[in-house]
């Protein structure tokens, strides 16, 4: 029993109920196990290959391990002498996260053999910031968790230390604390491959002078030695594979120009003290929904914003400072170079040479709005295109990264030290192919239909695939949080709320109905999406619990569609910092028709 105050001088008592078995789990249960109180473990050999767990005609081995955890401990039931489950170790079984997990693929399953144009990049923006974008330390701490959770492109910006002998890493003009480029680079170098042995793209922000540039250089070859892949050829006509780039560290940046001394210093010089609008501070930043794309775009194409205020020469090589070390420039295997004009003309293919684009979030919406299309056809299917957040983002907030992904943008770059809704949506994008940070884009991102017409995620799209999802139960939260967290009077009374995140047609948050005073709520509430892009849509889930005045967060999680297993499976949740809590799980269903 859980007893809560009530009033001053009296308690309530509430049952503390284990978790109950759904009903369709005891439908399951008794179809597969013939009717019989018991299932055998060739019984559940049958219903590991009806829902493709295993081969129809093997998998033995498979059961009787299930059979062996979920009895573990305890006397085994049997039938007709042989180890067997009831109707509870099943629904024990369906309600284990290791036995029974959500996604399908835990290793890469996708073809890793095409150029990494064709991939999206799990991509950080100034990966050395611990927090905001105008005050924070900077350190090796975040570029280390990035690389432990299998994020692919590390940011550094590069500056000269204050007695411009050495290299800094800082955000140039702010109050951030800097960190030495050489701890940064030792740090990546120790952690690249811990969670993915497919390439590291470091993408370096260059405001150094020539002799700092060949003191990078140098510094570069003995960190990482033959790890660090550079071309003989002065420019790609194509880019390697992620395959073929296995194990290896490449350098990205700006062909070096001539260095220009910062203008005024830095903010403290200027005596520049970092504000924040209000609300907008690192703890609020979490709980805003992420905006829709279609009214990014709309917003975008009002917006006064000039295609011009990014044009530079046609090649920047042209114009790089004449002094700049040749095996600096050697080094740099994907050029960031950009062609005279505008964004549009940026956007244009060289057939010669392949390169790589920045963008703003603003400047793709702007180009988006009027020339979506032709990012595809034109750019993203040869170079890669780099999207970082818009500079007003000072808590280190985020962007719908959709904004990138539908228009083929590779490198989708976020603030992995910041949290919040955008950023749930990033991480769970990558859990796909098994975590290794590149995730192939579809096959309508990389052709061109034989009317010369490409992908438009705005125009109205045929369903193509139907998903029904069903929310049983949830479990967890009394172990993972005190009595009193939610509620002082009483248990929690819990709802969730489930939808998709894609293209705007498929874009949708519904919500089941709330179960009051229960740590156990049974909601067995159902949903159906239509797709129109299931290649790339995202299933989220929140739970939340009901409160007057502001309701209380209780767990989030974010699951590729393309990834998710068929059938009744069981869900971890994570905190709002994406930390995955031990206890705090859901049992749901998947049925694609």
């Amino acid at each position: 029993m859980g007893t809560y105050k009530c009033c001053i001088f009296f308690t309530r008592r509430f049952a503390l109920p284990d978790a109950t078995t759904p009903e369709d789990v005891r439908t399951l249960f008794s179809r597969f196990s013939g009717g019989t109180p018991y299932m055998s473990v060739d019984e559940l050999r049958r219903y590991l290959a009806a829902t493709g767990e295993v081969d129809g005609d093997g998998g033995m081995d498979v059961a009787e391990r299930i059979v062996d955890r979920v009895l573990q401990g305890r006397s085994r039931t049997p039938r007709f002498g042989r180890p067997a489950l009831t109707v509870d170790d099943f629904h024990n079984f369906l309600f284990s996260e290791d036995l029974n997990p959500p996604i399908r693929q835990s290793k890469v399953h996708h073809d890793m053999n095409a150029p990494l144009s064709h991939y999206f990049i799990y991509t950080g923006h100034n990966s050395y910031l611990t927090g905001n974008q105008l005050s924070s330390d900077c350190s090796d701490a975040p570029i280390i968790k990035a690389l432990q959770i299998g994020v692919r492109v590390i940011e550094l910006d590069m500056w000269p230390n204050s007695s411009k002998d050495d290299i800094d890493i800082l955000h140039g003009r702010t109050l951030t604390a800097p960190v030495s480029l050489l701890k940064c680079l030792a740090s990546i170098k120790k952690y690249a491959f811990v969670a993915s042995p497919y390439p590291v793209i470091i993408t370096l922000e260059d405001h150094l002078t020539s002799d700092l540039q060949a003191k990078v250089a140098k510094m570069v070859l003995e960190v990482f030695g033959d790890i660090l892949y550079y071309p003989e050829s002065k420019h790609l006509q194509e880019f390697p594979s992620p395959e073929a780039l296995k194990g290896r560290v490449i350098l990205s940046t700006k062909p070096p120009k001539e260095y220009l001394e910062a203008k005024g210093g830095t903010m403290k010089d200027r005596d520049i003290e970092p504000k924040f609008s209000k609300g907008e501070n690192e703890e609020s930043a979490w709980g805003i929904e992420v905006p829709d794309i279609q009214d990014e775009l709309q917003d975008a194409n009002k917006d006064d914003m000039s295609y011009h205020e990014r044009g530079v020469d046609e090649d920047d090589e042209q114009k790089v400072c004449k002094n700049a070390p040749l095996e600096y420039k050697h080094l740099i295997t994907i050029k960031a170079g950009k062609p005279k004009g505008s964004l549009v003309d940026a956007l244009k293919s060289d057939p010669e040479k392949v390169r790589r684009l920045s963008l703003s979030e603003q400047e793709l919406a702007k180009v988006a709005a009027g020339h979506g299309p032709k990012i595809v056809s034109s750019f993203t299917q040869r170079n890669l295109l780099r999207i970082y957040p818009k500079g007003t983002r000072f808590n280190s907030s985020n962007y719908n990264p959709f904004l990138g992904w539908v228009h083929g943008a590779q490198m989708v770059a976020f603030n992995m030290q910041g949290y919040g809704r955008a950023l749930w949506l990033m991480n769970g994008f990558y859990k796909a192919n098994g975590g290794c940070g590149y995730v192939k884009k579809p096959d309508f991102l990389m052709q061109t239909c034989p009317d010369g017409k490409v992908f438009d995620p705005t125009a109205d799209l045929p369903v193509k695939k139907t998903l029904k999802v069903k929310v049983y139960m949830g479990d967890g939260w009394q172990h993972d949080f005190k009595q009193t967290h939610f509620d002082s009077y009483s248990p929690p009374d819990f709802y969730a709320k489930v939808g998709i995140a894609g293209v705007p047609s498929d874009s949708v948050m519904r919500k089941t109905r709330v179960v009051e005073d229960s740590w156990v709520p049974m909601w067995e509430d159902g949903f159906t999406f239509p797709l129109t892009v299931p290649e790339i849509a995202l299933l989220r889930v929140e739970v939340h619990e009901y409160d007057v005045n502001e309701d209380d967060f209780g767990g989030q999680t974010v699951l590729p569609v393309s990834e998710l297993w068929p059938g009744i499976r069981t869900v971890p949740l994570f905190d709002h910092k994406g930390m995955k809590f031990k206890s705090v799980k859901l049992l749901m269903s998947f049925e694609f028709v």
